[in-house]
């Protein structure tokens, strides 16, 4: 069983930032998604276990950045240029065969972490 612990969530103005962070209990691909009521579950970042490779969705691109830190099995979401639309619970997940880009393929999920962008 994977365990993850997630932390970093909070409140933020809008134009700020704030860095989440997922400790894994060994080294596998991992990735964010975010929910907000009512909505499906949706990607926002993943990398392969390595971090050579990164993918994002557009909702992302050019203001998040994931990265990791292997020797700690601690994957980051940098969030900067944060907008009211960013508001959700965030999730870490963990794919065990495959980077985890859809709630299809994630096996793990971490508990969530609430991030609120006020305007």
């Amino acid at each position: 069983q994977v365990q993850l612990v997630e932390s970093g969530g909070g409140l933020v103005q809008a134009g700020g930032s704030l860095r989440l962070s997922c400790a894994a209990s060994g080294r596998y691909a991992m990735g964010w998604f975010r929910q907000t009521p009512g909505k499906e579950r949706e990607f926002v970042a993943a990398l392969t276990w390595s971090g050579g490779a990164t993918y994002y969705a557009d909702c992302a691109k050019g203001r998040f950045t994931i990265s990791r830190d292997n020797a700690k099995n601690t994957v980051y979401l940098q969030m900067n240029r944060v907008k009211p639309e960013d508001t959700a619970v965030y999730y870490c997940a963990v794919g065990r065969d495959v980077v985890p880009t859809t709630t299809t393929n994630t096996d793990y999920w971490g508990q969530g972490t609430q991030v609120t962008v006020s305007s």
